[in-house]
């Protein structure tokens, strides 16, 4: 890594507000960390927990021999989504090139490997591909914005 790489990774940081940047190639660890007064000490913390209420049981038959009407849940209700997150700091994009179709919209069927999106780090193209099979539920992120490391990009609804 040179001095004009890292010049961009400043300049980069500078662009998107960055407070922390890491960045390993061949064997060169780089780590930039911007003097904000507060320190991160590296853990995230706990997801809200969200708990399962299961739907009330159907009531049982009446007297009069008549079946009462079943009980009606929410379709979705089963169903586990996926979340795609960001691996890199960069710019996302939906689609290889301005112009361009989606590479995926909400609703389109996906595959594990199939490409997702494009994130612009350092002037390098990154593909997102998939990891999970299923539909694609929610796309977290808009084109051209800016996305950090964990950020939610897809949730994807398992098969």
């Amino acid at each position: 890594m040179d001095l004009d790489e890292i010049k961009q990774v400043l300049e980069m940081m500078r662009e998107h507000d960055l407070a922390e940047f890491e960045l390993e190639r061949d064997g060169v660890k780089l780590r930039l960390r911007k003097n904000t007064g507060q320190q991160w000490n590296g853990t995230v913390p706990p997801l809200p927990q969200v708990t399962f209420v299961p739907p009330m049981a159907a009531p049982a038959a009446t007297n009069d021999g008549a079946t009462p009407a079943p009980v009606l849940t929410p379709a979705n209700e089963d169903i586990d989504l996926a979340i795609v997150k960001s691996p890199i700091v960069g710019t996302f994009y939906r689609s290889s090139e301005p112009g361009s179709p989606a590479f995926v919209e909400v609703g389109s069927a996906v595959k594990k490997g199939d490409v997702l999106c494009i994130i612009e780090a350092m002037k390098l193209m990154n593909e997102i591909d998939s990891e999970y099979d299923g539909e694609i539920a929610n796309i977290y992120v808009e084109n051209g914005q800016p996305v950090q490391y964990g950020e939610r990009l897809f949730a994807i609804r398992g098969k």
